[in-house]
């Protein structure tokens, strides 16, 4: 078996590893049941809750290197769910069976900075910022920035992790300590109206088609809502789609990629920011199992396999809800609602913003 990519598509009963175990992984492993594929989840957590619903499973360390092999001469392609699985691990895989979205992808993402410099050489607007190593840096960057801003591990960070709020007035050497002295980004804090995303999926053949954009409402750094429809202007719509399908194109991508922006208003016109990309399934396109013929999770694994990409327009409106910590107690409420889907991802505990399930309200389509 070799790592370039194949020009047959997937036969049903072939098989997709995916690197990572967590509920994206699962829903990932669901999604290719339904069409028939198999997957083998490799993961290093026993309880990863994607080896609940999986053919087979790999448990094992990311630098384990025998373990990768044996598990990519298993695999007839391999993707992953989450964005910071290890490069050594990736080109190992890579090497022996197709691997996608691509290095490239994986690359690019793992680090803040090398991230907004590629947005930025495409010619896409994103917030200003700095690059940080030390004290100093920070110092010149907070002077230069002269506003509200929020310092952020270059690597590793995510719902609200990794980042620190910082005012003209705060000491560069603490905020630094409280990332532990890792390098690190300083970005201006965007007064924004709304955050909104792209989630795309592009197949081998680099056809690419978008689904509806949400509107997203974070807490603590944890996305809490995402609402559909949006209701931003058509031409904004157009825009945000436009970048995405640039971002997916320059990085060659396979997969389902999601394009995170700011709504701007300046008092004239609207404008957006990217604020950064996931080259993965998303949180903020979980409603498309509900509110959509073809799911997000559907449509990777099509395109992983080399299939036709499944249909990205929406039946119904929407309201995803994540189920953080104890509100999955509330299970057996949630499951009675007639109009609202219950997805729970097998976790154990229910430790405050741990994100254990998500409940998706729809209703009819009024646009």
């Amino acid at each position: 078996m070799t790592g370039a990519p194949s020009s047959s598509p997937l036969t049903p009963g072939s098989t997709i590893g995916i690197l990572g175990g967590g509920q994206l992984g699962r829903m990932l492993a669901q999604a290719a049941a339904q069409l028939g594929l198999h997957t083998h989840i490799y993961c290093p957590n026993k309880q990863a809750p994607a080896f609940e619903v999986a053919n087979a499973q790999t448990i094992a360390d990311f630098d384990d290197d025998d373990a990768l092999r044996e598990f990519a001469q298993n695999c007839d392609a391999v993707t992953f769910e989450f964005e910071n699985i290890p490069l050594h691990a990736a080109d190992l895989v890579a090497d022996i069976t197709p691997f996608y979205p691509g290095r490239k992808a994986l690359d690019i993402s793992q680090d803040r900075g090398t991230e907004k410099s590629f947005l930025q050489e495409l010619g896409i607007q994103v917030a200003d910022w700095w690059s940080v190593e030390n004290a100093s840096d920070l110092a010149t960057a907070m002077d230069e920035c002269g506003a509200k801003a929020v310092l952020k591990t270059r690597r590793l960070g995510y719902d609200g992790k990794g980042q620190v709020t910082l005012d003209p007035q705060s000491d560069p050497t603490n905020a630094l300590g409280q990332l532990e002295n890792q390098p690190a980004i300083l970005e201006r804090m965007i007064p924004f109206e709304r955050e909104v995303s792209v989630v795309l999926v592009r197949s081998l053949q680099g056809d690419v088609s978008c689904y509806d954009i949400p509107c997203n409402h974070h807490e603590g750094g944890i996305l809490r809502r995402s609402t559909i429809p949006c209701n931003i202007s058509p031409e904004l719509t157009q825009s945000a789609k436009e970048a995405a399908t640039k971002i997916a194109t320059a990085l060659d991508y396979i997969g389902v990629l999601a394009v995170e922006f700011f709504v701007t208003n300046d008092g004239n016109s609207q404008q957006l920011l990217v604020n950064e990309f996931a080259p993965r399934v998303h949180n903020t396109g979980h409603w498309t199992l509900d509110a959509c013929l073809c799911s997000q999770f559907e449509n990777h694994i099509r395109a992983t396999a080399g299939w036709p990409l499944g249909p990205t327009q929406r039946h119904s409106n929407a309201v995803m809800t994540n189920l953080l910590g104890p509100d999955v107690m509330e299970w057996q409420t949630l499951a009675s609602q007639p109009d609202l889907a219950l997805h729970l991802y097998g976790k154990t505990g229910t430790q405050k913003g741990r994100k254990l399930g998500h409940k998706t309200q729809i209703s009819r389509k009024t646009d």
